[in-house]
């Protein structure tokens, strides 16, 4: 696939990535490698008495999915190497709750 067969497709479904669980491990590790143990990520008991009323992820763990996301759902273009630049919004909308599944779709 060209880059140029891409953009032909904008507005399109392109592909999903397959679903990835989100669970208390995977929240753990994340506030481990990050530094970040805030309640709302670690401790389920005190968790409970927050609006959510469980543990959430990390909004910076859903969006690092992205990576996983995009090599197991978006056709990869004939490059010779990515590399991400950035991103011009990122809003974290909706929490995902432990134990919930989470996928890319494009």
């Amino acid at each position: 696939m060209q880059i140029e067969d891409l953009q032909a497709k904008l507005g399109e479904t392109i592909g999903s990535s397959d679903w990835f669980d989100i669970g208390q491990d995977r929240i753990n590790r994340f506030a481990d490698a990050t530094d970040d143990h805030q309640f709302i990520h670690v401790d389920p008991e005190q968790a409970k008495d927050s609006p959510f009323g469980q543990t959430i992820a990390h909004g910076f763990l859903t969006l690092s999915m992205l990576a996983p996301f995009l090599e197991k759902g978006f056709p990869r273009p004939e490059l010779e190497m990515t590399v991400n630049y950035g991103f011009e919004k990122v809003r974290f909308i909706a929490p995902v709750k432990s134990g919930r599944r989470i996928r890319g779709h494009f």
